[in-house]
């Protein structure tokens, strides 16, 4: 009797056919992903799909991914990048065609953020953790924002940087100073506003209209002004775009002081992808940080 062999799974690519209802004729792949494969698919029909494949060893992005898409665009806030269908290691997206930005692109991205974080949230943190780049990122819920921002932000990242030797001697003591000071520094209560979680010039694209799109979010409630520290901390935002979010919805008093302080998560993310390249960085927001408590210490960063 002869021994049946089992059949080989389905490619990713027969499992987006099957998603899709619909035969890719052609699978062109497209640069700028630095976790997985990413594919232009044209359609049997002529549609065009964008498609992100992961690696084995990133179970978890797709979905992660997909639900948090989804949460940004129920706020109906802001156009978003559409889910097609989603696998266990990929993720099909409607084909966004670039064009060049409209006149009253900015006042459309500020007014559109604005509303994005007016669609309060239910809390701070999420439904379930998720990835920001490459790094798992905590998302229990707590009571304040203090202590997500201490205990889900600041403290994962600051063991793993410590644990793995990128944050040693006077940089581990300065963060240490940071988070004694943190219930000085961390201004006026707000409810969690829905946060786009990873919102740097590269997840902003203008789609075929000239109108702002978000894509790759790292989602979860929490304070307005991270999402507006990290957009200023790697550039490519205009100071138009910061002038209309504020003309919909001003910010509290002290915000301008909170940039550092809201910029040091973010960086922290970059030290523990990329390393002691931009410890330095990270030292200078902690610094500019304190400096607005007038904290006086001179521990050396070395």
């Amino acid at each position: 009797m002869s021994r049946q062999v089992p059949p080989s799974p389905p490619t990713w690519q027969e499992e987006v056919e099957a998603a899709l209802g619909e035969r890719i004729e052609h699978c062109a792949p497209v640069g700028g992903g630095d976790i997985g494969d990413s594919h232009r698919l044209d359609l049997a029909r002529g549609e065009r799909v964008f498609l992100k494949h992961y690696p084995l060893a990133s179970r978890g992005l797709a979905e992660a991914e997909a639900d948090g898409l989804a949460w940004l665009s129920a706020a109906k806030a802001i156009r978003v990048a559409s889910v097609l269908a989603v696998g266990s290691d990929w993720i099909a997206l409607d084909w966004i065609e670039a064009a060049p930005p409209a006149a009253n692109y900015a006042d459309q991205l500020g007014r559109g953020l604005a509303a994005l974080h007016a669609a309060v949230a239910p809390c701070f943190g999420f439904e379930a953790d998720n990835w920001i780049g490459r790094l798992e990122q905590t998302n229990d819920r707590r009571e304040t924002w203090e202590a997500f921002y201490l205990e889900c932000r600041i403290e994962p990242l600051r063991r793993r940087a410590v644990d793995g030797g990128l944050l040693a001697g006077g940089a581990a003591r300065r963060l240490d100073a940071l988070v004694d000071a943190l219930p000085d520094l961390i201004g006026p209560s707000e409810p969690p506003a829905r946060l786009h979680g990873d919102l740097w010039n590269g997840n902003v694209i203008c789609d075929e209209s000239g109108a702002p799109c978000l894509i790759d979010p790292a989602v979860y409630g929490g304070h307005r002004e991270i999402d507006l520290a990290m957009m200023r901390l790697f550039g490519g935002f205009g100071a138009d775009v910061f002038e209309a979010y504020t003309r919909h919805s001003p910010l509290t008093p002290g915000a301008e002081q909170r940039v550092a302080l809201y910029q040091v998560y973010p960086l922290l993310v970059h030290v523990c992808l990329f390393g002691g390249s931009y410890v330095g960085g990270l030292m200078d927001a902690v610094d500019s940080a304190l400096e607005t408590v007038g904290y006086g210490g001179s521990a050396s960063r070395t």
